[in-house]
């Protein structure tokens, strides 16, 4: 597996490299076996240090986790702790998610455009709603077909805000997403009522 670490107006010397080079590929070999690459970068934020881990197991899946300290070395080791402790909780589905690679290719095979839209600015004039926000970053995405249990997994994972995903269970988009009180909250859309209140009206 190939590791890269890097560092944003630092210098990374060879031995805090060696040792999140070889840190991280002893976790990634012992829960994903084949994993395809691993990134660390390094930075220094005021008095701390901050590291970050993250690391491509598969297609679709990412596990990726944050460390902070007073020195490299121990934000860097923060940041293992935690990634080892998120791949020892989900142990079990990471084994079968590898058992059946291809059935993960043909999940995650839909696809959808990922856009990023400028945030208003002060100067904002309340008669331009109508006109069509700025795209600044524009992305092809996979829309995985997962359970929810699946999903939860995957947005604890790779420490995402929001993920959208098609329900194995049913095959309607359903998202996931995190609550200010660290709880995810699911939203499962009726569309089967919507689509009968539809009807409903046509035949009125």
């Amino acid at each position: 597996m190939q590791v890269t670490v890097t560092g944003k107006q630092m210098d990374v010397g060879d031995s805090l490299r060696s040792h999140a080079e070889a840190a991280t590929a002893a976790i990634a070999d012992k829960y994903f076996g084949r994993a395809i690459e691993a990134h660390v970068v390094f930075c220094r934020e005021r008095h701390l240090f901050l590291s970050d881990i993250l690391v491509h197991a598969g297609r679709g899946l990412s596990v990726q986790c944050h460390g902070e300290a007073a020195d490299a070395y121990a934000a860097f080791d923060d940041a293992a702790a935690r990634l080892e402790k998120q791949l020892r909780r989900y142990k079990r589905r990471l084994r079968n998610h590898h058992k059946h690679p291809k059935r993960e290719a043909e999940a995650a095979a839909e696809e959808a455009t990922d856009y990023v839209l400028a945030a208003d600015g002060d100067d904002a004039q309340a008669g331009d709603a109508a006109e069509q926000p700025l795209v600044i970053a524009e992305m092809r995405t996979a829309i995985p077909q997962l359970s929810v249990s699946e999903a939860v997994m995957r947005l604890d994972l790779a420490d995402l805000p929001v993920l959208l995903f098609r329900n194995s269970a049913h095959g309607t988009l359903n998202l996931i997403y995190r609550r200010r009180d660290g709880n995810v909250g699911w939203i499962d859309p009726d569309l089967g009522a919507a689509a009968r209140r539809a009807d409903r009206d046509k035949a009125s």
